[in-house]
């Protein structure tokens, strides 16, 4: 009989995956532009290479004579924001093999944001914006920040679970959807007015993402991923270092300078209880022998991964990738980061230059509370992504840039985030690429 701490035949896959970014990138000058227009007294800020964003500097909502009220932003969340849901839905859905009349398999909706809080919630729209019109069980997360993706599909996993015990079986739409980048006048007021660095001003980008669960009762689909096992668990005592402050012009961005390395030192021990949970192949015990799909919360996050894993970009280079060229949309980036895993670009950047990516993977991200996520997936390696461009690997360049004092991190995370990437290499990665990458992390300081 298995441990009451193990998964064994759990049955769970993931059959359909998908993410939607909206129009806009948002480069490097695009926060120097709205400083100089309305702050013209504080420091100006660049971001990383580019944030997906609904809006460009010049979007009526960021240019009013004040910041806009977390009315305002309601309004633009369902306006601008649920078509992205929708739409990785869709994606999702087709790639299950469940749009059209076949979306009535859908038993369950679990959704996650942490940039709106309206009832009814989000959920109800995108249910709604897909023409569903069956009646299905909807559970809507709040309050769990970047976690939320995770969060989310750990809680899909026990509703299918428990549909499994009922021999019945369970098709379940996982949602996330943030709309963080209309936020930036608020970030900028307090810039403004504490003259300190907010490293979230030019961290955080908009997402939707989306994801199928199924039990493996009734017909059959092929996996993208397995579900294997997974790890929740909580920091003792950070509530104050991480989280997403309600303020009567939106949400504030609360990162400490503690962040960074308290979440360093959980990931062996999670990794310790993952591994001890799941049942894998003799070839899969140390960190380095899986991929990691690593929320990218930040620079330092992904360089301290490396650091205490003994890993290197390359087993996260999904993560970078979706980084440097789209920046962190909290809950709905690690689906993203999933979906890019899988693409063939993304192999031929695989561990050792061989495109021969691993079978397994763990999942990770953090959020506020603080709360760590984590699962072991078994991919399809038969089931591969179509890119949306050839992209080699980058990682952020070190720079020169002031210590943080009130937000994400500490002088690294700064130096990580204010700097612009080197651009994506056009062509498939070659040796000479894969030297670059190596050379950019080792020569990158963020501790």
């Amino acid at each position: 009989m298995a441990s009451p701490n193990t998964f064994s035949n759990l049955g769970l896959s993931l059959i359909g995956v998908g993410h939607h970014y909206p129009p806009h990138s948002l480069k490097p000058d695009s926060l120097e532009t709205l400083a100089k227009r309305y702050y013209p007294d504080s420091p100006a800020y660049t971001g990383i290479d580019q944030r997906a964003s609904i809006g460009t500097p010049d979007h009526p909502l960021v240019n009013q004579e004040k910041a806009p009220s977390i009315t305002d932003l309601n309004a633009t969340f369902f306006k601008e924001g649920v078509p992205l849901a929708v739409r990785a839905s869709e994606m999702a859905l087709a790639e299950a093999g469940l749009a059209g009349p076949r979306m009535s398999q859908i038993t369950h909706v679990v959704s996650a944001t942490c940039t709106n809080s309206a009832n009814p919630g989000f959920d109800h729209y995108v249910v709604k914006g897909l023409g569903m019109t069956h009646q299905v069980e909807k559970v809507l997360l709040h309050g769990i920040g970047c976690s939320g993706g995770l969060a989310a599909l750990r809680t899909a996993a026990n509703l299918a679970l428990g549909h499994a015990m009922r021999g019945k079986p369970a098709r379940i739409l996982v949602v996330t959807l943030e709309v963080s980048t209309m936020m930036v006048r608020s970030e900028l007021d307090s810039i403004n007015e504490s003259q300190d660095t907010r490293i979230g001003v030019a961290l955080f980008s908009d997402c939707g993402s989306a994801v199928v669960l199924s039990n493996g009762i009734g017909p059959a689909a092929e996996p993208i991923y397995d579900l294997l096992g997974w790890d929740h668990r909580i920091i003792p005592d950070t509530e104050e270092d991480l989280g997403f402050d309600v303020d009567p012009v939106g949400w504030k961005v609360v990162l400490s300078p503690r962040v960074p390395k308290m979440t360093a030192s959980q990931l062996q021990p999670t990794f310790a209880d993952l591994m001890a949970s799941v049942k894998l192949p003799p070839s899969y015990q140390a960190a380095a022998d899986f991929d990691w799909a690593m929320h990218p919360g930040g620079a330092t996050i992904l360089s301290g991964a490396e650091r205490v894993l003994d890993i290197t970009p390359h087993h996260m280079r999904a993560s970078y990738d979706t980084y440097i060229n789209h920046g962190n949309s909290s809950s709905a980036t690690i689906f993203s980061v999933l979906d890019r895993l899988r693409d063939a670009d993304m192999d031929r950047l695989a561990v050792g230059g061989e495109g021969k990516p691993r079978e397994y993977i763990i999942g990770c991200a953090f959020g506020p509370g603080i709360s760590v996520e984590a699962c072991v997936l078994k991919r399809n390696l038969s089931r591969t992504g179509t890119p949306p461009s050839a992209t080699g690997l980058v990682t952020p360049p070190e720079t020169e840039s002031e210590a943080s004092r009130s937000d994400a991190g500490d002088a690294e995370e700064a130096a990580a985030t204010q700097a612009a990437a080197a651009p994506a290499a056009a062509a498939p990665p070659t040796p000479t690429t894969e030297q670059f990458i190596s050379s950019a992390m080792n020569d990158l300081d963020v501790d």
